[in-house]
């Protein structure tokens, strides 16, 4: 496998009324392409932060974030970002809310429109393309919003807790639609979440933060069986292993 992103001492700190705030010190860590890495951490240590400094949004205090063997300084176009809801336009119909990176970007390209058709038709979305949000379940919802973050084909995809909205049911069967999607579609993947058993469930490698200032505590390397769905993963005999062990790190990171 060849690295496609590499974070090299991270820090970010900003300030407040009650001063200088450090919210995350020396963040290194590497994704290799095709991987599929889940952050997790103490709620307030800066995941989504780690997320928007990779996609350029935020400007990190210091350390650097290469994508592709380049620095990156500014938002990249093969880089996707998928939030913790669908924010699908309720005026616009699915198909139009699927393409609607392209419009924004002007991209005409008869090519990428005909790829939004082909993902919408094999994801079970294209007998509703002219449906709006509102008439879709949650989990349709969030099948299309991860097509639209697809629409422009980017190589790495940043998942900001997108289950977080949904009830329990529908997050684990979304989860499997999820993942399916993106493997795929062999995309890279790094997923922020505060569900340990969503971080074993669906990734190659979990990479653990601490409490702020937030640092790389541990990295595990998951034994999983990655042929499975995340649903059939919960069922092996690792599971309970793993979610034991990383569950009493966060415990110790959160005392």
């Amino acid at each position: 496998m060849n690295e496609i992103l590499k974070l090299d001492g991270i820090g970010l700190s900003y300030h407040t009324s009650q001063g200088e705030i450090h919210a995350l010190e020396n963040i290194s860590f590497n994704v290799e392409k095709g991987e599929f890495i889940a952050i997790i951490g103490p709620s307030g240590c800066g995941k989504t932060s780690v997320l928007s400094i990779i996609a350029g949004l935020l400007k990190a205090s210091s350390g650097k974030v290469i994508f592709n063997g380049k620095e990156l300084t500014k938002p990249d176009n093969s880089i996707g970002y998928m939030l913790q809801r669908d924010e699908l336009f309720p005026w616009r119909t699915i198909e139009k809310n699927a393409v609607l990176p392209l419009v924004i970007k002007r991209d005409k390209e008869p090519i990428k429109r005909k790829n939004v058709e082909e993902l919408l038709k094999k994801y079970g979305l294209w007998d509703f393309r002219n449906s709006y949000p509102d008439q879709l379940s949650g989990g349709m919802r969030q099948r299309a919003a991860l097509i639209r973050t697809l629409a422009c084909s980017p190589e790495l995809l940043l998942l900001d807790e997108p289950f977080s909205a949904l009830d329990y049911q529908t997050r684990l069967s979304v989860c499997d639609d999820v993942y399916s999607i993106i493997k795929n579609e062999n995309k890279t993947a790094v997923l922020v979440t505060h569900d340990i058993s969503e971080a074993i469930a669906m990734a190659d490698r979990i990479v653990v933060l601490g409490k702020r200032p937030s640092k790389v505590v541990n990295m595990h390397i998951l034994d999983t069986d990655k042929s499975l769905s995340p649903l059939k993963r919960r069922e092996g005999p690792e599971f309970g292993k793993w979610f034991e062990h990383i569950w009493r790190e966060l415990s110790n990171e959160n005392q």
